[in-house]
């Protein structure tokens, strides 16, 4: 259970992160952040992996080891996805009047 509520967490720090880092306001909401943040975590690990990614920096929270140069993967896919979902936001948004 406890690994399930660090992915959760992790997820939504990769995702607010890939926010942060994306210019402009995106209008997607809370719960698709955390998701496309977690789904960034497990497709910037695996990328990772595939192609030995990996730096002599490390840092450790709670007993866990992060790796800084597949943070930066997760992060750069997190863009991506938080870029992508806030252009089909916009283009599917009935918000906007029309001529």
């Amino acid at each position: 259970m406890q690994d399930y509520v660090a992915a959760i967490v992790f997820g939504a720090v990769i995702g607010v992160v890939a926010r942060a880092v994306l210019p402009g306001r995106q209008a997607i909401g809370v719960i698709p952040t955390v998701l496309i943040g977690m789904g960034a975590a497990v497709a910037g690990t695996w990328a990772s992996d595939r192609w030995d990614v990996h730096s002599d920096l490390h840092f450790t929270v709670t007993g866990r080891t992060f790796d800084w140069a597949v943070i930066g993967v997760q992060v750069g896919i997190a863009v991506v996805g938080v870029a992508i979902a806030a252009l089909l936001v916009r283009a599917f948004s009935t918000d906007r009047v029309r001529d």
